[in-house]
């Protein structure tokens, strides 16, 4: 490894009762490098400046480790997207706008954990573990999804577990290609952030669920 991983290590060495979070934190510095399936167990405790027997005790395998980095990482992302959403304020419409910028600031700002937390499977298509978080995360976004939809007649409304995957798809599109493709975005002239609110928007009017206003508000409830 290079003189920066050294510094990395040094900068965070391992104290007593602090092992499991200097492994998560020598994951994500991996997984940047390498790709969440690019190192190993051994290769982490290195980094962290343990024994290759030392994260062992926490981590029963280097899936079980991604699976512990998905799992913290579905948490943070859910609180990011909850606070975002601030129960519809100051509009739902505005706050979904919110919700969408809150999740491409999660991808740009934690890409080793963004990246984890869509890896399904392991080395030798082992499954990772369920993930409540991650439930947690879409239902943030299915209880955004019910508001705006309320703008419909009752019989009209789709289901708003559908639209949500509808939107959740277009943030992850978005976000990929932010994380994933750096150099063909810089010959894009707008921002993902205008990529994903524009796709957003024509997506809800084709619903009905936006208005004909020149602000493009949301149409009476």
């Amino acid at each position: 490894m290079g003189s920066s991983d050294n510094e990395w290590r040094r900068g965070r060495g391992y104290h007593h009762g602090n092992l499991r979070q200097v492994l998560l934190d020598a994951a994500g510095k991996l997984i940047e490098q390498h790709g969440p399936l690019g190192f190993s167990l051994a290769e982490a405790a290195r980094l962290a400046g343990v024994s290759p027997a030392a994260p062992y005790r926490h981590f029963r395998d280097r899936d079980a480790l991604l699976s512990e980095v998905a799992r913290t990482g579905f948490e943070r992302f859910a609180a990011q997207l909850e606070t975002a959403w601030d129960n519809g304020r100051p509009t739902p419409l505005q706050a979904i706008e919110n919700l969408g910028r809150a999740y491409l600031n999660f991808a740009r700002n934690e890409p080793a954990a963004y990246a984890v937390m869509f890896q399904t499977v392991g080395e030798n298509g082992k499954e990772l573990q369920d993930m409540p978080a991650a439930d947690h995360a879409f239902n943030v976004l299915q209880k955004a999804t019910a508001e705006l939809c309320k703008a419909l007649p009752a019989a009209e409304r789709p289901p708003s577990r559908l639209v949500s995957l509808h939107i959740w798809a277009l943030a992850h599109g978005v976000a990929t290609l932010l994380s994933e493709s750096r150099g063909e975005r810089r010959k894009v002239p707008v921002s993902p952030e205008e990529v994903l609110e524009s796709g957003m928007l024509i997506y809800l009017k084709g619903l009905g669920v936006l208005g004909e206003g020149p602000a493009g508000g949301a149409g009476p409830a």
